[in-house]
């Protein structure tokens, strides 16, 4: 069995997770899978738009904890790399993807769904922005480029969860369905860009990217020093206390005082 299903027909390529063991949890081999193909989506002249979704209750779960842990180190940029990049992860496509979200999508789940140019997702899926959960630092560029205001933007960074319901009425998705409708929703959005001219569809979607919001350079620079702010051994404890089913024993700073010198901005 693949960890990645595809199909191709009429300019569209359906690419699908396939792990629902593991609610398509992003494991080594399901990340080589999907860098191939998107690589294939991106260098065919066959194919024009992208319908990417999941098998089973989740679209994706994000990291792959087992991995992690049998790794001794967190997140998957600690670990194996594919052996080519992934086009639709770098932002290198010059083609609309548009995410059918069939269940969970927590972590980098959510970052893939978050990526794509249009979102429909089933009833009842649920969203999370996972990392103030296994980071010391919460996703604090996701609701800030998705264009939501700052209260639901620090509602996102702190890892609520968001029901599909609530995403759609802040506008963050595009449809919702039931699930016999999900993958019809898609592909007749798909059929809809395929209409347009291809230099219209292939400007519209540059002009759409540009336009998206982006975090400012002296944020970002803040959110490098804050990210080594506290006891690194809590990267891996969040995840052992996951495994194991039981509350975390976080340790918080490795000196008492570190609190005290949280990184910020310079007064303006």
């Amino acid at each position: 069995m693949s960890v990645v299903e595809t199909e191709r027909g009429d300019g569209i390529m359906v690419i699908r997770m396939n792990r629902p063991d593991r609610l398509n949890a992003l494991s080594t081999q399901l990340r080589e899978a999907l860098a191939d193909a998107w690589t294939e989506f991106d260098q065919s002249p066959d194919l024009e738009v992208a319908i990417f979704t999941g098998t089973g209750r989740a679209f994706c779960a994000g990291e792959d904890m087992k991995e992690s842990l049998a790794r001794g180190s967190p997140g998957s940029a600690s670990g194996p790399q594919p052996a080519r990049s992934n086009p639709y992860n770098d932002g290198g496509l010059d083609k609309p993807v548009i995410v059918a979200v069939n269940g969970y999508a927590m972590g980098g789940g959510f970052m893939l769904a978050e990526r794509a140019d249009l979102r429909v997702a089933v009833r009842g899926a649920v969203f999370e922005s996972s990392e103030a959960k296994r980071w010391l630092l919460g996703g604090y560029y996701h609701g800030h480029c998705g264009n939501l205001s700052h209260t639901i933007a620090t509602e996102m960074a702190f890892a609520f969860r968001f029901t599909a319901e609530r995403l759609y009425q802040l506008g963050f998705l595009n449809r919702l369905t039931d699930p016999d409708g999900l993958m019809p929703a898609a592909r007749e959005m798909a059929a809809h860009l395929l209409t347009l001219p291809p230099a219209s569809r292939v400007n519209t979607l540059a002009m759409m990217r540009a336009m998206r919001a982006r975090v400012p350079a002296e944020l970002e620079a803040l959110a490098d020093q804050l990210k080594e702010h506290g006891a690194k051994e809590d990267l891996m404890e969040s995840r052992q206390a996951f495994a194991e089913k039981r509350a975390p024993r976080f340790k918080g700073w490795s000196h008492p005082d570190d609190r005290k010198r949280t990184p910020k901005l310079p007064p303006r």
